[in-house]
């Protein structure tokens, strides 16, 4: 498994920002038909995961000083736009507009946190399967890690709970899958012996979870 992945590994991170960015214009369209805001919300975290990869893509082909110069986008990113699943799982659950105002709050202070994460994480050059990229050092601050972490798996398995209410009440499992699939590849890293590819082998559960997005929020327009 791991000889596969480490010889995919290039082409496949365009593969996935390519099938992300469809699924990104089917969102926006999704969006301007029915002004269903899970669909604008879920367009916007797509925006997040394609610049995410895109920029990791890229690691084949820049150099290193221009490489670094622009990783710090994909953590600004990153950290302003994933708390935005908070919402997302507001409006599936139909939460009442007074509960949304404190979710909504919740969620700006979070992102604003996050892009404050991303803009402080010190940056160290990583090579693996001829992809070069710059990932988080040991110098990053303690509370910036401990933001990241929150983000990672603190956003997942609220949409994981969320996805099940929303199973039970509306016969559709779309919303647990999203999360579902975006927690199993990010544990299978560690779980197979492949942690120094975990940023690749949970791309692979970020597009699973924008997928499942897409066609909760179609589901939900109709």
């Amino acid at each position: 498994m791991r000889d596969l992945l480490l010889a995919i590994c290039p082409y496949a991170i365009w593969c996935i920002v390519f099938c992300e960015a469809i699924i990104a214009i089917l969102l926006f369209f999704c969006w301007q038909r029915k002004k269903q805001p899970i669909a604008l919300l879920a367009f916007l975290v797509t925006i997040g995961l394609i610049l995410d990869a895109a920029i990791i893509g890229l690691g084949s082909t820049l150099n290193a000083h221009t490489l670094q110069a622009i990783s710090p986008i994909r953590f600004i990113a990153h950290g302003l736009l994933i708390p935005l699943l908070f919402p997302i799982c507001g409006y599936a659950l139909n939460l009442k507009k007074p509960v949304m105002r404190v979710l909504w709050l919740l969620t700006g202070l979070l992102m604003a946190a996050g892009a404050a994460e991303g803009a402080s994480t010190v940056l160290e050059m990583r090579e693996i399967a001829g992809v070069t990229r710059f990932a988080s050092g040991s110098a990053t601050p303690a509370w910036a890690d401990m933001i990241s972490k929150i983000l990672s798996f603190g956003t997942v398995i609220p949409m994981m709970i969320a996805g099940v209410i929303v199973w039970i009440r509306q016969k559709t499992p779309l919303l647990f899958l999203s999360g579902f699939t975006m927690f199993l590849f990010s544990a299978l890293g560690p779980a197979t012996g492949n942690a120094d590819l975990i940023f690749f082998i949970s791309m692979f559960g970020e597009l699973f979870m924008v997928l499942f997005l897409y066609l909760y929020a179609n589901r939900k327009a109709e």
